[in-house]
């Protein structure tokens, strides 16, 4: 039996991730795992650091701000920001010696940088010349601008920024391999990225990094696809994490799927390159045959890329909790709507809920998951008890209606005009049955009583005669079972069960004949609960010598609890501890 509280979980990464890509990343070899063999540094911070012990702006009050992560530096005129920058320019390129490109790179793309040195010198008219008498007495930390201009704002670049260094050209291996990234084509600005998810790349040694663009190229790949995934994925170009990218290139390769495609469809999200290559695997793992996955990822491409294939496994798990076999998930996916794959999910949760909330069978649920999973899947279904309204229907005439006519389900999806279900003539026909029913046991037509009786029995008309006969069975006159329902109707809104538990516990455990019915029919309406606690508090109560030992059951029983309190249990100062007590054992039991 499946448990649905478990389906808003169904989540399957770390089962496959267990029972197949760990297993097949250990075992599996391929020629391109050179490229990820290269020793990294283990720990980055080694040579960037979270704090800065050198200061080399000996300046007091300086303002903190700066680090903040606004979205727009201070408003300067954009004459004053000119004259800033060529002074920067100025410095960097002909005092400081960088390349004059990457000085003015730099001096044109470091606007917080720019704003802290601007609030540090006096406005003497000449903002250029200020500027330049400013940084020719206070050297500046290089490495701000250089991370700033790279795409990185000063509460971003701030722990990357090396302890005991300022200029950037005592750091070669970070400018040698910023170099091999310019010159392959990757924009300064978004080099910043590659910073701050993957700072290891910058401490390669030389010419390891080159031969690491060379290797994914040897894939067949294009040099603008690799510049794209990097920016994405910084970290294939570090340790093993390269691993998963090489695989999902290769299974896609070996299934027809040109390059192209994966440049067009692969280049503008962040890719978790071990769930794609999860996803891949497993269904590999159960086709050998890689023309319908080929065909799927072509048609439907949000499988493998949406999440990763995240949502896709989530499905693949919830679809595996409702007794699919995984060679029968494949064909249904071949057969996937267009709708986001996430939607989908939550879609087929909703309608898994919506058929839990009108108290559909676990068996009958699975049975329609089953048989209908795209459909549900579709449909975003309005709330449950909007449907039941307007409808106009119960739940278990629903569940039925269901079962019968699944495909009914997308016409109560959100923004549609949901239309009442046809009468089923079920409540006409119970009617009669009940009429019939009374009149057999001696009611007069169109009477009061009639009436009466009629708006009292809540039941079916169908079951008022098995529990009649229940009552007869016992071991009462059919007379005196008539006069009973006469006297108090209702006593038939008791399920058959239900009231052969009652009689069974007033003839087996309190030890009254089963004649004592006909005096006070109305016992059958009272709770076993309700009579266990009366009794056991009025048997304490006679211990105790506080109450008459002679009260009838009639007077203990049909009493509120306001007046059985007040009456009885309130004789002894004890009582309405022993009340509570005998409550919750009751209860517990």
């Amino acid at each position: 039996m499946i448990h649905l509280q478990k389906l808003r979980t169904a989540s399957i990464f770390k089962w496959v991730s267990s029972n197949f890509v760990e297993n097949h990343l250990r075992s599996s070899k391929s020629p391109f795992e050179r490229i990820g063999s290269i020793y990294i540094a283990h720990n980055p911070r080694r040579f960037y650091g979270r704090k800065r012990n050198v200061k080399p702006e000996n300046i007091e009050n300086v303002d903190e701000t700066t680090l903040a992560c606004d979205d727009n530096a201070r408003k300067v005129s954009p004459a004053f920001r000119r004259e800033a920058q060529a002074a920067l320019l100025e410095y960097l390129h002909s005092t400081r010696s960088l390349p004059f490109t990457d000085a003015e790179h730099m001096s044109k793309n470091s606007p917080y940088f720019l704003e802290k040195i601007l609030k540090r010198i006096k406005d003497e008219g000449d903002i250029r010349q200020s500027v330049v008498r400013y940084l020719r007495y206070h050297p500046i930390n290089e490495f701000e601008p250089f991370f700033e201009s790279s795409g990185l704002k000063p509460c971003e670049y701030n722990p990357l920024l090396p302890r005991k260094l300022m200029y950037l050209s005592d750091d070669n291996l970070l400018l040698n391999n910023y170099y091999v990234l310019c010159n392959y084509g990757i924009d300064r600005n978004k080099i910043g990225t590659i910073f701050k998810e993957a700072m290891e790349v910058f401490r390669h040694d030389f010419g390891i990094l080159p031969s690491k663009l060379q290797a994914y190229e040897e894939l067949g790949l294009h040099q603008s696809f690799i510049g794209k995934v990097i920016v994405f994925s910084p970290q294939i170009l570090i340790g093993d994490s390269n691993v998963e990218f090489v695989k999902v290139i290769e299974i896609l390769k070996n299934m027809g799927i040109g390059f192209s495609w994966i440049e067009e469809h692969v280049k503008s999200n962040s890719c978790n390159w071990r769930m794609m290559f999860s996803f891949l695997d497993l269904f590999s793992q159960f086709d050998s045959d890689e023309k319908p996955l080929s065909r799927l990822i072509q048609q439907h491409p949000g499988l493998l890329l949406e999440g990763s294939g995240d949502r896709a496994l989530t499905l693949v798990g919830l679809l595996l909790k409702f007794g699919f076999a995984m060679n029968e998930i494949l064909p249904m996916f071949l057969q996937f709507p267009e709708i986001q794959l996430g939607k989908f999910v939550s879609n087929l949760r909703q309608c898994v809920q919506f058929l839990n909330e009108i108290e559909m069978e676990m068996e009958e649920i699975v049975n329609i998951v089953q048989s209908h999973p795209i459909l549900l899947g579709s449909c975003t279904l309005k709330k449950t008890d909007s449907l039941l309204t307007v409808l106009n229907v119960g739940r278990k005439r629903l569940c039925k209606y269901i079962q019968e006519n699944p495909e009914e389900i997308k016409k109560w999806v959100m923004g549609t005009k949901v239309e009442q279900l046809p009468r089923s003539g079920e409540k006409e026909k119970s009617q009669m049955l009940k009429t019939k029913f009374l009149l057999d046991l001696g009611f007069v037509e169109n009477s009061k009583q009639m009436e009466k009786a009629l708006k009292l029995i809540r039941a079916r008309g169908g079951e008022l005669q098995e529990r009649f006969d229940c009552i007869v069975k016992a071991g009462i006159d059919r007379k005196d079972v008539c006069r009973m329902i006469t006297m108090t109707p209702h006593i038939l809104n008791q399920t058959k069960d239900i009231i052969k538990m009652k009689i069974d516990f007033l003839v087996n455990e309190m030890g009254y004949p089963i004649s004592f019915l006909t005096l006070f029919p109305s016992y059958l309406n009272y709770t076993v609960l309700r009579i266990k606690l009366r009794f056991a508090m009025y048997n304490w109560l006679k211990d105790q010598r506080v109450v008459d030992p002679k009260l009838a059951f009639i007077t203990v029983t049909t009493c509120s609890d306001v007046t059985f309190l007040t009456r009885y249990v309130n004789l002894h100062p004890k009582g309405p501890q022993v009340w509570q007590d005998l409550r919750k054992q009751l209860c517990s039991e």
